[in-house]
């Protein structure tokens, strides 16, 4: 299974790491230089997770990025699932919609 957020859609992503090596130039050295670039990955810390949703009445099972956790803590996490469309509304609300028009 992929390193991918099911919420904030946060993947793992690719950068560098530059080797300098020298003394800088306001500390008094000749400048810093740069030796070796060398490719490296950038992951998301994200976590499996079984998340009560009290709307439902059940337990969803979801893989998310720590930062989504925070997010759903924040704004609740039925408004935060739908949002992302990972939930449908409950069939008792849906009746009471539907009534509404």
């Amino acid at each position: 299974m992929s390193r991918v957020c099911a919420i904030t859609g946060k993947r793992t992503t690719a950068g560098r790491m530059i080797a300098r090596r020298g003394l800088p130039k306001y500390k008094g050295g000749v400048g810093l230089k740069t030796t070796g670039i060398t490719p490296r990955k950038f992951k998301p810390n994200t976590q499996t997770k079984k998340i009560w949703v009290p709307e439902l009445k059940k337990f969803v099972r979801i893989k998310l990025s720590t930062k989504a956790l925070k997010t759903m803590d924040r704004n609740g996490v039925y408004q935060v699932l739908r949002g992302a469309g990972l939930v449908k509304p409950p069939k008792a609300a849906k009746k009471v919609q539907e009534e509404k028009k």
